[in-house]
């Protein structure tokens, strides 16, 4: 059974940084894309970034480039998002989420989903 668990939310200052990490479990992610995505209240899911599992090919959305960078620890299975210059539209329930094979931008072509993981920034 697939897991992805979400850590490192919190509140920051605007300014800030935070690392979002993503602990995934369950299967062999070899041919897997990871992406973190983010709901902000009364807001539809959006794509923040994605890197495929077995290289280091990285698609990020054009709101976080220059700010944010996914990366990936194979041997801790682990997703990280270090998210720097934080700003208070960045507010947003963040999650981790996998798919298999493709990079996508879009939330329903994921297959697995994290519970999701707090992130404020204050102005």
């Amino acid at each position: 059974q697939v897991r992805l668990v979400e850590s490192g939310g919190g509140l920051v200052q605007a300014g800030g940084s935070l690392r979002l990490s993503c602990a995934a479990s369950g299967r062999t992610f070899s041919n897997y894309v990871l992406g973190w995505f983010r709901q902000a209240p009364g807001k539809e899911r959006e794509f923040v970034a994605a890197v495929r599992w077995s290289g280091r090919s990285t698609s990020y959305a054009d709101s976080v480039k220059g700010r944010f960078t996914i990366s990936r620890d194979v041997a801790k299975s682990t997703v990280y998002l270090q998210m720097n210059s934080l700003k208070p539209e960045d507010t947003a329930v963040y999650y981790c989420a996998a798919r298999y094979l493709l990079p996508g931008a879009q939330a329903a072509e994921y297959d697995y989903w994290g519970q999701g993981t707090q992130v404020t920034v204050s102005s």
